[in-house]
């Protein structure tokens, strides 16, 4: 469920923190900072791990550009720069945290679960609400006062991506590219498909009225 971005120029480095990261979701990793740029404006990343020393724009720029342009996706740093300076452009840029080279497995870990708890509310109970609707991270399953509701696989991700980001408007190419994935042999018109579906199993609580649909844009999902 969880999409993170690695921006890092060293390969070896980068593979070494996917394989680190791994357990926590999916991971897309690319190698300069603008092909960073490029992927961190589609929106459909829940954390991004940016070096500072990078080709095309270095990991200042990135993250000024991304700032600049209200994507309020959190950021990570992890850098050699270890210097007081550096430490304090990079969060006057918009960074959320700090890490310096070389950094302990661990330390990574809990940094960006606490960065993933603080703007997803996950690794708490694993659990996600929205007005009387609970869904359970690790089962995966969606309750109304202990009644389970018939919303699986794809739906379930739906669901749990909207509740994430209520109040947001999210394009059709967005939950495409988030739900299915870049690579996916479907078409994007299955995103029309499986809002329909979401919306009739969530009829009998209501909560299907609190989706919007933005002709030609996307949808929303009104803040509780």
């Amino acid at each position: 469920m969880i999409n993170l971005l690695i921006v890092e120029d060293e390969a070896t480095l980068s593979n070494n923190i996917k394989e680190i990261l791994a357990d926590l979701g999916t991971i897309k990793q690319v190698y300069d900072g603008a092909e960073g740029l490029f992927e961190a404006e589609s929106g459909v990343y829940d954390l991004i791990l940016l070096d500072l020393m990078l080709p095309e724009k270095n990991g200042y720029e990135v993250l000024a550009e991304l700032r600049e342009k209200n994507i309020q996706t959190p950021v990570l740093i992890l850098t050699a720069k270890d210097g007081l300076k550096d430490k304090i452009t990079g969060f006057q840029k918009g960074a959320d945290d700090y890490l310096t080279k070389p950094f302990y497995r661990e330390e990574l870990i809990l940094r960006v679960k606490a960065l993933l708890k603080r703007s997803l509310g996950l690794f708490s109970e694993n659990q996600l609400t929205y007005q009387a609707i609970n869904c359970n991270l690790a089962t995966k399953e969606v309750t109304v006062k202990k009644e389970t509701l018939p919303i699986q696989g794809k739906e379930f991700d739906l669901l749990v991506y909207f509740i994430q980001n209520k109040g947001v408007i999210l394009t059709k190419e967005q939950i495409f590219d988030r739900i299915w994935g870049f690579d996916s042999d479907t078409t994007i018109t299955v995103v029309e498909v499986y809002m329909s579906h979401l919306r009739k199993h969530l009829k009998p609580t209501g909560v299907d009225r609190c989706f919007k649909t933005l002709r030609n844009v996307g949808y929303i999902l009104q803040k509780d």
